[in-house]
């Protein structure tokens, strides 16, 4: 398998290991594996929103081999309005940023003008999905802004966006040190050494920078895809977009399988798995750099 499979998988994994306890406050539940219904009501492998809208990108970019704003915010159209690019054809999991971009698009909005821009702004919907972009052969920074700014446009959240990203590439091209190109914003001055922390310093919010702090932290501190998914699923609160985050970045560093990698009895028990592996081999195949 690729790096985007390894990726875009243990992104889907972890979303779906916090779905069914998500705003569930820290220490009131102890999660092990996966498992279904709580939250939802859905079964055991349902993924939500933050899979939903990074398999949207990914397949936008698969079809064409190029970044198009229009086309991805189309598929976020039609996941929101019609089901697609869901596990069982209907959306359970929204967010509200998210939400009245999509609706503003759906009015007519250029895409690029559709992300709300005040600092209440600031979830973590744009970085939940901005993956797929750490993949695309010499991809811009202007190009995972706009990207970003389809649904979250203010400069907390398009931060947050490329900081990932340039983690993400730099664990795809591993040589020992993730954090050796990043320049930090004061809004992420604790990324840095954010490893330090203890577990009571990080929150796992909605909040963009609580969230990108929370994941990084997960895989600063555990040394398997396991426990690193399932450290950030039992911090609480959003736990989901916590362990997808994150989920990602151990998918590519640990790979499917084997000691470390994502459990197969897990990616086994994935909605629509075989149909997500064809996302991710259209993917590999278009103008991407593994």
């Amino acid at each position: 398998m690729s790096k985007i499979y390894d990726g875009i998988m243990g992104l889907v994994v972890g979303d779906a290991l916090g779905v069914p306890v998500e705003f569930k406050q820290r220490d009131t539940f102890k999660v092990t594996d996966m498992v279904g219904y709580g939250t939802y009501n859905q079964p055991p492998g349902t993924w939500s929103d933050d899979s939903s809208m990074t398999l949207a990108t990914v397949e936008s970019i698969g079809r064409l081999g190029r970044i198009d704003v229009d086309d991805i915010m189309k598929n976020f159209s039609n996941w929101y309005y019609q089901g697609d690019f869901t596990p069982y054809g209907e959306v359970f999991d929204v967010g509200n940023a998210t939400a009245k971009a999509i609706q503003r698009y759906n009015r007519g909005v250029k895409p690029l003008e559709c992300g709300g821009k005040s600092i209440f702004d600031n979830g973590n919907g744009a970085l939940m999905r901005i993956l797929p972009l750490a993949f695309v052969s010499g991809i811009t920074q202007e190009e995972i802004i706009n990207v970003a700014h389809l649904t979250h446009a203010h400069e907390i959240s398009t931060d947050a966006c490329l900081l990932y990203t340039t983690i993400a590439q730099a664990v795809i091209n591993w040589d020992g040190n993730p954090k050796r190109t990043l320049k930090l914003s004061e809004n992420f001055s604790r990324v840095d050494h954010i490893m330090d922390f203890s577990r009571d310093e990080i929150k796992s919010t909605g909040y963009v920078v609580d969230t990108l702090e929370a994941a990084l932290w997960c895989l600063y501190n555990t040394d398997n895809y396991k426990d690193c998914v399932l450290t950030a699923v039992n911090l609480g609160d959003d736990t989901d977009t916590v362990a997808a985050v994150v989920g990602g970045l151990a998918g590519i560093f640990y790979g499917c399988g084997g000691e470390k990698g994502i459990p197969e009895e897990w990616i086994s028990q994935i909605a629509r798995k075989e149909w997500i592996k064809e996302l991710c081999e259209k993917l590999q195949m278009s103008n991407v750099n593994l």
